[in-house]
């Protein structure tokens, strides 16, 4: 179970990296539609997400919010639960963590529609969340290279010669 926890806890950390990848994608193809003579007002943002796209990366809207609401949280689930069986101390802790901080993500996203400063917020705990689901998956990954060295056995003296093979 702690490889599946693993898993969970860097496909987390990649999905925000996806999610800053599409966005940056898509407000670059905005800024395009707009030097072109593009007009952005609501009937254009309600366009984009109905899938009508004004700009072929509007798109990037679209998975921004499908995987935001939909993907990452439900990794973020299948995180913590995987994290009971995991037999790593702690694993629930992080499995939590990360969980919290995408349900503290996903209020932000929505809450920075009305209030543009919750959207900066939105940023700041995206990298939170990344690196909080990174260190998971790798504290698991030491955990796996820890075990799977072979104990090293110190002599308290001299080994005497009979001892040794021939």
């Amino acid at each position: 179970m702690r490889v599946v926890f693993r898993i969970l806890a860097f496909a987390v950390a990649g999905m925000v990296v996806v999610q800053a990848a599409v966005m940056v994608w898509a407000v670059a193809g905005l800024g395009i539609f707009v030097e072109d003579g593009g007009v952005v007002d609501s009937a254009t943002m309600e366009q984009a997400l109905a899938g009508d796209s004004p700009f072929p990366e509007s798109v990037g809207l679209v998975l921004h919010g499908m995987n935001g609401m939909t993907v990452i949280p439900v990794l973020a689930v299948l995180l913590l639960v995987a994290s009971f069986f995991a037999g790593v101390r702690g694993a629930w802790r992080w499995g939590l963590a990360v969980l919290l901080l995408v349900i503290l993500q996903a209020a932000l996203g929505l809450a920075g529609h009305s209030v543009p400063f919750l959207g900066a917020l939105h940023g700041v705990n995206a990298l939170l969340l990344f690196s909080a689901a990174f260190y998971a998956g790798w504290r698991v990954a030491a955990v796996d290279r820890a075990s799977a060295r072979p104990a090293v056995v110190e002599a308290s003296g001299p080994v005497p010669a009979e001892g040794l093979p021939s």
